[in-house]
């Protein structure tokens, strides 16, 4: 349990009578004992809101309990972290609906995704407004669209037994607007484009924006056609001038019954079809979409792209996904749409491998969305399935009970989930600039919320068996009368099903009722406390 501590102030002690000039304009009130003031903190900063002289008593607070390392660690030193952040903001921000969940197509025919499933529910409530994003390699393959309750052609589709084939209608749309509506989501939809039918897709795209009203935020044209040549969806001289000739015709039609929702693409992960994209001629406000898993090697032919844990926990993962991102970014900034980065995930590699399930996944997917959010990517999806959690993808952020292939509806979140959580309940804000030194292997953000805190997120990736904890000097934009914080952690880089949120497998506790950082110092710009390594931390600061 977090331990509780009165905090007092001193007795005023000096009175200073200054002859001829002066009376005494007022009595200076001392910080605290321990409070880690400094002598300049009795004269207010150019950028502080409020003077030291008008600081009320420092209120009584709970200091938060961190996960300690592991009993018996041969702890590493870790440089210690300094952190800088200015007034001076990116020119970017975290919004609301930032990071979502991607699926199948198919799992549109799922009952699961309903209203009265009360466990996805909840669940889709800790990831805070997000959008439900369904495509997938299902898309083009075996999923069927149909308003009148046709049978699913005999050729052209095929499945499996954990992938089936999947007639979808109206009534599944239906059903999952009562999802959107009870927690708070919106949807992101795409349409066949392997069986090329324009007027079908159009037809989907009518239902859709008549059930969804303006929870639909956009329609794809087809998932990944930079694949089509290789994997036999079409034939193998499929290129973007035949793309962009289909996309036309499909844009055209769907904008004939729904000319308000705009059109998002290529949803490809080939730089080549970006521009050609962007440069179609189509009558719908465009988005350009693009999708990333930065390790996939998995054959292991090229080491540093493998889905290892020792990837995964590099500053190389962090700076080539921002590399890339960086490159779709400068793409859509020069064409002035939106970019969107609705399919992603670790590895583009099949089944296990050492990072599926991990706490290590978690760490890894708080950094990614939000160095994307502070590039600018408006929209992250992290790619997941309805299946079980047993037998089923293991890299899926979520996942149903039950045995495999018998899924019971209960859906539950995995590690992945977990930093997808901490970052979509954050406040959301204006990233602010920032100058970090040292810190090993930590990402720091910040940004100026609304109501005028300031929020910092350190992403300690630092190996929580063997680093010691960090010693982390913050200083920040203004004077702070509360500074409270929100953790996710996890004992292991490896270990599965243990990471936890304020010591819960749960969304982070509300920003109202969170614990002191402890070392808070009460009217200081100048923050130091400690990190304990494999940890992400949400801190406030009120001015």
């Amino acid at each position: 349990m977090a331990g509780t501590r009165r905090r007092t102030l001193r007795p005023a002690v000096v009175v200073s009578v200054i002859a001829v000039l002066a009376v005494v304009a007022s009595l200076m009130f001392f910080l605290r004992p321990g409070a880690g003031g400094d002598p300049a903190a009795s004269a207010p900063a150019a950028s502080a809101p409020t003077s030291a002289a008008a600081l009320p008593p420092a209120p009584e607070v709970t200091y938060y309990k961190q996960l300690a390392p592991p009993a018996g660690s041969p702890l590493e030193a870790v440089e210690p972290l300094q952190v800088n952040v200015s007034t001076d903001q990116v020119g970017t921000s975290l919004t609301k609906g930032l990071v979502g969940i991607s699926l199948e197509a198919t799992d549109l025919a799922d009952p699961a995704l309903s209203g009265d499933n009360a466990s996805i529910v909840k669940l889709f409530k800790e990831a805070d407004q997000p959008v439900l994003r369904f495509g997938g390699n299902a898309v083009d393959r075996r999923f069927f669209w149909t308003s009148t309750n046709e049978a699913v052609p005999s050729t052209g589709y095929s499945g499996d037994a954990a992938h089936p084939v999947e007639a979808v209608g109206p009534a599944d749309l239906a059903r999952l607007n009562t999802l959107l509506v009870a927690a708070d989501a919106t949807v992101s939809i795409t349409v066949d484009l392997g069986h090329y039918d324009p007027n079908r897709a159009a037809d989907m795209a009518k239902h859709a924006a008549e059930i969804f009203g303006p929870r639909l935020l956009s329609i794809t044209v087809g998932n990944e056609p930079n694949g089509f040549g290789l994997n036999g969806v079409r034939p193998g001289g499929y290129g973007p001038e035949k793309y962009v000739e289909e996309l036309k015709a499909y844009a055209n039609a769907i904008n004939a019954v729904a000319p308000n929702v705009p059109i998002s693409g290529p949803g490809a992960y080939d730089q080549k079809w970006w521009q050609p994209f962007i440069d179609a001629d189509i009558p719908q406000k465009k988005i350009l979409s693009f999708h990333n898993y930065p390790l996939h090697s998995c054959d292991g032919s090229d080491p540093k792209s493998s889905p290892t844990i020792s990837n995964v926990m590099s500053q190389l993962m962090h700076d080539r996904a921002a590399d890339y991102q960086q490159a779709a970014l400068a793409a859509g900034r020069a064409a002035g749409i939106e970019t969107w980065l609705p399919e992603t995930g670790i590895a583009a590699c099949p089944g296990s491998n050492e990072t599926s399930r991990t706490h290590a996944s978690a760490l890894w997917t708080a950094d990614y969305a939000l160095n994307a959010a502070q590039l600018g990517i408006a929209r992250i999806g992290f790619h997941s399935s309805m299946l079980t959690c047993k037998g089923g993808p293991p890299m899926s952020a979520i996942c149903s009970g039950g045995p495999y292939l018998k899924p019971n509806g209960e859906v539950s979140g995995r590690a992945n989930f977990f930093g997808i959580s901490m970052v979509a309940e954050m406040e959301g804000g204006k990233f602010l600039k920032l100058d970090s030194k040292g810190g090993g292997l930590m990402f720091s953000y910040a940004l100026r919320n609304e109501d005028g805190s300031t929020t910092v997120v350190l992403v300690n990736e630092n190996n929580p068996e063997k680093a010691a904890q960090t010693e982390v000097t913050l200083n920040l934009p203004a004077r702070a009368l509360t500074g409270t914080m929100t953790q996710l952690s996890g004992p292991k880089y490896g270990v599965e099903d243990s990471t936890v949120i304020d010591g819960a497998k749960s969304e982070p506790i509300p920003l109202a009722d969170r614990a002191t950082v402890e070392g808070f110092a009460y009217g200081s710009q100048t923050q130091t406390f400690k990190l304990t390594a494999g940890t992400v931390t949400v801190l406030n600061f009120k001015h």
